[in-house]
């Protein structure tokens, strides 16, 4: 019965998402359980265990904590990720940028310091983070 409940509550979540229109400004921190689109400007942080789509109006000066990120926009500041960056041609990133995957198209602008992780399992099951750049 309190499973069920919780297991809702996890696909509602899962389904939010937050839109941040071409003219808004938003100053501070942001969090969201769900994911994030934005098309305005954010000076802060952001906070979300989804993913986050920044649009080519879209920009983020500060920090962006997420799963997944897909930028046609601008982000200047720090990017953390437990997934993939992806970026578009008309994208610009600058700044420090932790990624387990990562995509560029050509065109794209990538002025950062990078590190890439992913997790791996060792012979006896234990897990490990393993840099690579």
């Amino acid at each position: 019965m309190f499973s069920d409940n919780k297991k809702n509550k996890q696909n509602e979540n899962s389904s939010i998402q937050n839109i941040i229109a071409k003219g808004t400004k938003i100053v501070g921190t942001f969090s969201s359980e769900g994911d994030i689109r934005i098309d305005g400007i954010i000076e802060g942080d952001i906070i979300t265990p989804g993913k986050v789509v920044v649009g080519k109006t879209g920009e983020i000066h500060g920090s962006l904590e997420s799963s997944n990120a897909y930028f046609e926009g601008k982000l200047i500041g720090e990017l953390k990720l437990t997934g993939t960056l992806t970026l578009r041609s008309s994208a610009y990133i600058e700044g420090n940028v932790i990624t387990e995957k990562l995509a560029v198209e050509p065109g794209a602008t990538f002025n950062v310091s990078c590190v890439m992780k992913s997790t791996v399992k060792d012979i006896k099951g234990e897990q490990k983070t393993k840099k690579t750049a």
